[in-house]
């Protein structure tokens, strides 16, 4: 029996090439998206792939999306916590709105998706979490203090969790990408992104699909004894 996917913002960019593979490994996917309707619309036409519509920033909200998925799919074996935003400023200039927005999402966002999950895994002896995470979590960044701030509390979770997990069947692990060729990435000046290669010893951009393939390792029976860990994806410019 296939296992059930859920992967959130997972119809555009990082999120998309990890419901492609999920779904490429066997399982059945389900991804979320917080408004772009003609992006997953698109992404579920090319697909296959349902999409659902929910903030993960609001607890309700994501309640109430999860509790659908699984009424009309089946019960989640599967988390990817992937969705996230950036609000970048300098420190002394970062608004309580830019600083709340962000943790909202990105580390909010994980207890949301995961926590009305938790207890389904538990039941079942089963379950596998996966929070993408970021390099910046790991050494920080100039403009970043929020979204560095979750990516680094996104770590925390996923180790405390593989420990409450652990004798349930259930992993929580983490991923930290570096920098991947992405639309927002690809975006910036020409300049600007020759200076973010100039600092990555591969010499180049990673590719949405190389995250997706180390999820999909996550996400394995194959890694079943792999808890608590962190898979750092950038190319050699960060090492923990």
């Amino acid at each position: 029996m296939a296992r059930i996917a859920l992967v959130t913002g997972g119809s555009r960019g990082i999120g998309a090439a990890i419901s492609k593979a999920l779904k490429a490994q066997g399982c059945t996917v389900v991804a979320t998206y917080a408004g772009n309707d003609e992006a997953a619309a698109k992404f579920t036409e090319e697909t296959g792939i349902k999409t659902y519509k929910w903030n993960v920033g609001d607890y309700d909200e994501s309640k109430a999306g999860i509790e659908k998925v699984e009424s009309e799919v089946g019960p989640i074996d599967i988390v990817v916590a992937n969705a996230g935003i950036t609000r970048d400023a300098p420190f002394h200039k970062m608004t309580p709105q830019q600083w709340n927005e962000v943790i909202d999402t990105n580390l909010t966002g994980v207890f949301n998706t995961v926590h009305p999950i938790w207890p389904g895994m538990r039941e079942r002896k089963f379950g596998r979490v996966i929070v993408i995470s970021s390099i910046n979590g790991q050494k920080g960044q100039f403009a970043q203090v929020n979204y560095a701030a979750t990516k680094a509390g996104d770590l925390g979770i996923v180790k405390s969790l593989a420990q409450e997990g652990a004798r349930a069947g259930i992993t929580a692990n983490a991923i930290c990408p570096g920098y991947i060729a992405t639309e927002m990435v690809m975006a910036v000046p020409e300049k600007v992104r020759e200076s973010i290669i100039g600092q990555i010893p591969a010499g180049r951009l990673g590719e949405p699909e190389e995250i997706a393939r180390c999820v999909a390792f996550l996400a394995s029976d194959d890694a079943g004894f792999i808890n608590g860990s962190t898979i750092s994806a950038n190319g050699g410019q960060f090492f923990v």
